[in-house]
């Protein structure tokens, strides 16, 4: 493996802005030397010119394998926040691709339909009696089409599960729209992908990732999920092939439908799973649902549209008093588990439960929409790290539409607390829980220091999203760097330090010193291992 260095380096190191330091020399897959006039002879010469130089982004909580699909199907996650945009490019799909069985794929934002809520009758003129199913940007809901509740005979008559939702007319008919673990009910006739799909979707997957600088990630449900394959597989086999070139963590998915009979089943599948660049060593427990269709659990109830309290306070997925046997057991195996807890309750059910774990797993709770001001501090505290989703952290339409009139003023101003974590002692880590939303770490690191959307126009772009919540600029690096390799137990990962694996990115611009320009950098290379992996 030949030497390289990295000349004109202004570098970011993982923890602090260094500024420019001049070389970063890399050699046998590792940093082997940082400082000024280092540069051996015959080295590989990359020059960062007026660049930034950092250690690889670790997205603590994505799903590649899904946001691949997406990708290579019917994709709408590119597209505006409209209803006619979305309904014309679903019906170009279908036309395109006239031997699918049924059409799939997702992206689609609830904000473009009144209420968040698309129907199957839209579905049905554009693609006719092809079935359809399309999960929404966050995946916790799936608009469908009529064919499709027919396969699946979803009637008027049919029951909601415990975990989730029909939506209905006023007849009782279901009109096209099933939340949480109403999506459920299609995993019989909903065709999976295959496994030459989830191959092919995986590689795509990784193949954006890295053009984004990320070089691992953790993946954050590993099992059978709302019609979709365990990955487990498809990862063990492209890391026995060599075809995974990031670092990953899999996140096993824990079933809310079954108790701890599961464990020892979790066990033989990390050691089935685990091998090469893949481990699967963490366990996925989804506590509640999200804010925008009422599923996240909340301390106090959702109001109604005039402002009074409604008997809704969210769902609870796994009983709390069980969840804390559960997540005993998973910790006594040696498994680091990942909660995805979004409202306050689910938090604090979640913090509850991790009382008492060992701190040495590194376990973690993901998304923090609302955190109870009473259990911020317990993050620090516990050894428990807040794996934040920053893009999220302002006005978009699906923040005033469907959550701010839904939680009231006084919870809105608590959302996404990240600069009360990291000042009460939390360790911040970083995801971006793509396909929910871009993977660009660069997009939510401007979001996380500005609190406002670098892409997007109006409020979400120009007012900032409750500012007092911002993350200084090496704090928001730092998160995405060195804190998510720190939570995939890769110490010698997310920093540039001699000794240090020469995972790295170079950016186009340095943010540092034009921090309203986050958003625009762009990512020139991206390397693995002292291998270049991505030339933009």
């Amino acid at each position: 493996m030949r030497t390289t260095v990295f000349t004109n380096a202004v570098v970011f190191d993982g923890t602090s802005y260094r500024g420019r330091v001049g070389d970063v020399v890399v050699d046998a897959g590792r940093v082997v030397a940082v400082g000024p006039d280092l540069a051996p002879a015959g080295a590989a010469v990359v020059d960062v010119a007026g660049g930034l130089l950092l250690p690889g982004f670790t997205d603590a909580h994505v799903h590649p394998v899904q946001g691949g699909l997406e990708r290579l199907g019917c994709d709408l996650s590119g597209l505006p926040a409209d209803a006619a945009a979305y309904v014309a490019h679903v019906a170009a799909h279908a036309v395109a691709h006239p031997d699918e069985e049924w059409v799939q794929g997702g992206g689609w934002a609830m904000a473009a339909f009144p209420g968040g809520l698309p129907t199957a009758s839209a579905l049905d003129e554009a693609v006719g009696p092809r079935p359809v199913a399309l999960a929404n940007r966050d995946h916790h809901g799936m608009w469908v089409s009529s064919r499709a509740l027919e396969l699946a005979g979803i009637t008027a008559a049919t029951v909601d599960p415990a975990d989730g939702r029909i939506e209905r007319d006023e007849h009782g008919q279901p009109t096209g729209m099933l939340h949480e673990g109403a999506m459920d009910l299609l995993a019989s006739v909903l065709p999976p992908a295959d496994d030459a799909q989830l191959h092919a979707a995986l590689l795509e997957g990784q193949r954006h990732l890295h053009s984004l600088g990320v070089t691992g990630w953790q993946d954050a449900i590993i099992g059978a999920y709302s019609g979709m394959r365990d990955a487990g597989p498809t990862y063990a086999r492209a890391a026995a092939d060599g075809d995974l070139t990031g670092s990953v963590v899999g996140a096993l998915w824990w079933d809310r439908e079954r108790g701890a009979e599961q464990v020892a089943e979790l066990v033989a599948r990390r050691e089935a799973y685990s091998v090469g660049r893949f481990a699967a060593t963490a366990v996925k427990i989804m506590q509640d649902g999200v804010a925008e269709n009422g599923t996240a659990a909340l301390v106090e109830p959702y109001l109604d549209r005039c402002g009074h309290a409604t008997r809704n306070t969210g769902i609870s997925f796994v009983d709390p008093r069980e969840l804390r046997g559960h997540v005993a057991a998973l910790d006594a195996h040696g498994f680091q588990v990942h909660v995805h807890g979004l409202g306050d309750r689910a938090v604090r059910e979640a913090l509850d439960a991790l009382e008492g774990t060992d701190p040495r797993r590194r376990h973690h709770v993901a998304h923090l929409q609302l955190v109870h001001p009473a259990d911020v501090p317990r993050f620090g505290a516990l050894g428990v790290a807040a794996n934040i989703q920053a893009l999220w952290a302002c006005h978009d339409d699906q923040m005033t539409e469907l959550t701010i009139p839904f939680l009231g003023e006084e919870r809105a101003r608590r959302q996404y607390p990240f600069a009360d974590l990291h000042a009460a002692g939390a360790r911040l880590v970083a995801g971006s829980d793509w396909p929910v939303s871009t993977p660009d770490p660069l997009a939510a690191i401007h979001t996380a220091v500005h609190r406002t959307s670098y892409d997007e126009p109006g409020p979400a772009g120009t007012d900032p999203f409750h500012p007092e919540q911002a993350l200084d600029v090496e704090v928001a690096f730092a998160a995405y760097t060195s804190g998510s390799a720190w939570v995939n137990h890769r110490d010698d990962a997310g920093r540039i330090a001699p000794g240090a694996v020469a995972d790295l990115v170079v950016l186009d611009r340095d943010p540092f010193t034009a921090r309203h320009e986050i958003g625009a950098a762009r990512v020139r290379s991206t390397w693995i291992d002292g291998t270049c992996v991505h030339e933009a």
